[in-house]
């Protein structure tokens, strides 16, 4: 659905500038941003995704990866098609690398920012996800669903690769409780021939929501000779710790995907190499993603197993009034929902 786009300023000629992310695209008339789904129609910014849902599931809040929000509930989650990314190892590239012009060449569900809050208020979801591609170049239809899914007690979690423009998060900021922000690499070398992005931005998007109270927990898929250095695991620790020690910090194994066919699976050794630079660095929640294991959230202080977890599934939650029931010990992160939004 043709839609009116925020976040873009009027130059002459009917040209635009879209100020929603990064990218900061100068589009002429009838032109598309690198998204895709933009488009300057005769001097005016319109998106093409609004309501166009692409994908939509009931999710465990753990499979964002958010381990620290609402543990155990269900996300109501949701898509539309396009990226602002090109990321060469992408999961859902399917989905994520169409642009608005492909319509014909997938199928799609058209959801009012009402009709998405009904489905998770019917399904009993605490959260709507905004996830699988990239919800910032849906923005207009998240920030509306965002503000609607308020006003009715249920919280909102974007999944980014954080590539968003500082107005853009100040404006989504009221109305978003939790993000999981990709960190993809330290290297600035990466984002630009990976993603066709730049990490500054991602940086600067990580620091910004963290200063908005807004609850984060970042993820670094490790591409075995393209991000998993000793000292690129060593910089990424360590700028997280320069934030918080509690920020959750998922380190997940990469499987071959998409255009990157030729790599091996990340090794176990390099698994555990970076939770042992993220554990120097002191950071306290790391936790290993795309194997086999448990994940369990320990407490700091005594050890106790606090939330035990068999993949996405929770078993036992030792967690009262967000402290270990253990020995008492704060556990950072949102486990009620705010009585602002009850």
């Amino acid at each position: 659905m043709q839609h009116p786009a925020m976040l873009y300023v009027k130059k002459p000629s009917q040209v635009v500038q879209c100020n929603l992310c990064a990218h900061r695209c100068t589009i002429q008339p009838s032109h598309f941003g690198i998204c895709n789904v933009r488009q300057n129609i005769k001097g005016q910014l319109n998106t093409h995704v609004y309501g166009e849902v692409i994908a939509a599931n009931i999710d465990p809040i753990e499979k964002k990866p958010l381990y620290h929000f609402l543990p155990g509930s269900q996300s109501f989650s949701i898509a539309t098609p396009g990226c602002n990314f090109r990321c060469d190892f992408c999961q859902n590239w399917q989905i994520s690398q169409l642009s608005s012009t492909d319509a014909s060449s997938y199928s799609q569900q058209q959801y009012s920012p009402k009709e998405v809050v009904l489905q998770a208020r019917i399904t009993h979801c605490q959260s709507i996800a905004y996830t699988y591609t990239e919800p910032t170049i849906f923005f207009e239809y998240a920030y509306d669903t965002s503000k609607e899914a308020h006003n009715h007690g249920i919280t909102n979690v974007f999944v980014t690769n954080g590539y968003m423009t500082s107005e853009a998060v100040d404006t989504i900021a009221p109305v978003l409780d939790a993000a999981n922000i990709d960190l993809k690499s330290f290297r600035d070398e990466f984002y630009k021939k990976i993603c066709k992005g730049r990490l500054q931005p991602v940086l600067d998007t990580i620091q910004t929501m963290y200063s908005h109270n807004i609850w984060i927990e970042l993820t670094t898929l490790l591409i075995p000779g393209k991000n998993d250095s000793k000292q690129e695991l060593n910089d990424i620790a360590e700028f997280i710790a320069s934030l918080s020690i509690d920020i959750p910090w998922h380190i997940s194994r990469f499987h071959p995907n998409y255009q990157i066919t030729d790599i091996k699976p990340t090794s176990m050794k390099t698994m555990e190499q970076a939770r042992a630079i993220g554990q120097h660095h002191g950071l306290r929640y790391i936790y290993l993603g795309n194997i086999s294991g448990e994940p369990h959230t320990i407490c700091p202080h005594c050890n106790a197993i606090l939330i035990k977890r068999t993949h996405y599934h929770i078993h036992n939650v030792n967690i009262d009034n967000g402290q270990c029931t253990n020995c008492g010990t704060k556990l950072p992160g949102r486990f009620t929902l705010q009585k602002e939004l009850l």
